[in-house]
């Protein structure tokens, strides 16, 4: 027991966190200790991120092979930790401004960060509907953080029912999977699901297990509930839904499909690779027409979705790695685009209009472009590292002999690249008798924006090494 234990130490050490930060807030001042319990929260996590990191390289299974701690599972959570530790550095100001800095905020934030850390170590159907549920329940309540706001209480309340909906059909394909592998760890079920040899019970527990997992990636069909609760949450929540989770849903279905139904790949490729392009195509035609940009960013991660979904599609170890370096790609992006967002504002009040970026170049310069080089990156421009993230799954699609999904997507991503490039239209050639956003400090939110377009400019020459941990990462996971 006590070996089990040391394997789910950094889970035990931020839940113990979050548990010791609730009592404090519970018995002690509320206001006083919501600054410092965020500040903590992020620096618990980041410390985490360094215990993750460094840990023992081998592969090794706890609890009856219920929670697996291997590379796959490392990688994955330290882009987790990490992404959202920046997510609450940088939600400080916008959420104090604004009375939203309560302490249950960082208190959930935490908590649903241990159950993103379950979701990609788990090993068994009822350990990851334990970690998807904890991740889901503490997400439904900071959309709805604004209390006071229709649109909050709206966004909280949407993803509240739908993402009932989709733990049912979860559920339902886990309750399939069990009956018909008569068991519910991923060791288990990989001997029984053959390629070629599965019933039609199994084959349909493979079709609601990915649809409820398609649900927490906002792939389409399952996108519904994306537009809304982006925009209808605080802005900082909104950039924790567009990082960490994502990461975490997209790594729990790689865990899924691979753990579980590795020996039967030529059954589930087709599926994915229908969400896939399904995904970017949606993504790239609905965003064409919106004026929020929050609304825009939610329409972007789904497309984006589509294009790492393509890695899992591949079926094979580079196919999970091109996800895995597409997925660190994209949060750091998203990172600086949502400290972009952070700092528009008009006469001190929060603004998220794209309009309102007229000529934004002759006011803040540097600012803008460094929002040039973001949107550029987003959109999948050469030379910046967005571009590399899309080559490498273009590649393990190709690999794969998918040769129409790699060019179905760059159908897709051409479309997409006009409502990135709209933007720095407005910011360079807008209309410039609009008034503009006010000229703020930048401070924090300052630093990660320009961090994040220095990334992805360095990056081409260097990946930062992640490349090769995500390649160790894939190897730990298909074997």
């Amino acid at each position: 027991m006590y070996d089990d234990i040391m394997q789910i130490l950094p889970e035990v050490i931020l839940a113990g966190f979050a548990i010791a930060g609730l009592m404090a807030g519970a018995y002690g001042g509320k206001d006083a200790i919501a600054r410092p319990l965020l500040w903590g929260t992020a620096v618990v996590m980041l410390v985490l991120s360094v215990l993750v990191a460094t840990s023992s390289s081998t592969s090794v299974e706890a609890f009856g092979g219920m929670f697996m701690n291997d590379g796959f599972a490392r990688f994955a959570k330290v882009v987790i930790l990490v992404s959202a530790a920046c997510v609450l550095i940088m939600s400080e100001g916008y959420m104090k401004t604004r009375g939203l800095l309560r302490f249950e905020y960082p208190i959930l934030v935490a908590l649903s960060v241990v159950g993103m850390m379950m979701m990609v170590s788990a090993g068994d159907l009822m350990a990851l509907y334990m970690g998807l549920e904890l991740q889901s329940l503490a997400l439904y309540v900071v959309a709805s953080l604004r209390r006071d706001s229709a649109k909050s209480t709206e966004a909280g309340l949407k993803y509240f029912v739908l993402g009932a909906l989709s733990s049912g059909l979860l559920l339902y394909g886990a309750s399939l999977v069990y009956g018909y592998a008569g068991t519910t760890l991923f060791s288990g079920i990989i001997t029984t699901a053959q390629a070629g040899e599965m019933s039609l019970g199994l084959l349909f527990g493979i079709v609601f297990l990915i649809s409820g997992m398609a649900f927490k990636v906002s792939a389409v069909p399952f996108h519904m509930w994306t537009p809304d609760v982006y925009e209808g949450s605080p802005t900082p929540v909104t950039a924790f839904f567009a990082t960490a989770p994502k990461v975490a849903a997209m790594a729990l279905f790689a865990r899924v499909l691979h753990d579980a139904f590795g020996n039967a790949v030529g059954d589930w490729q087709q599926i994915v690779a229908l969400l896939s392009v399904l995904s970017m195509f949606l993504g790239a035609i609905a965003a064409i027409g919106q004026t929020n940009i929050k609304r825009l960013m939610a329409f972007s991660s789904i497309a984006h979705m589509g294009y790492a979904l393509m890695g899992l599609a591949a079926g094979t170890a580079f196919g999970v790695q091109a996800m895995l370096v597409y997925m660190a790609i994209y949060v750091t992006m998203n990172i600086g685009v949502f400290s972009f967002i952070l700092l528009m504002e008009k006469d001190g009040q929060p603004v998220t209009e794209i309009s309102s970026l007229n000529m934004y170049s002759k006011t803040n310069p540097g600012r803008a472009l460094t929002l040039l080089v973001l949107m550029f990156s987003l959109a999948g421009v050469p030379p910046f590292l967005g571009f590399f993230g899309k080559l490498f799954v273009w590649q393990a699609a190709l690999d794969a002999g998918l040769t129409w999904l790699v060019v179905a997507s760059a159908v897709a991503s051409a479309i997409g690249a006009y409502y990135y490039l709209r933007i720095v239209f407005f910011m360079y050639f807008g209309d410039e008798t609009a008034e503009g956003l006010d000229r703020n400090r930048g401070g924090i939110l300052g630093g990660f924006l320009a961090a994040s377009a220095i990334v992805m400019v360095v990056g081409i020459v260097t990946m930062f090494g992640v490349e090769g941990a995500a390649g160790l990462a894939a190897a730990t996971l298909v074997n």
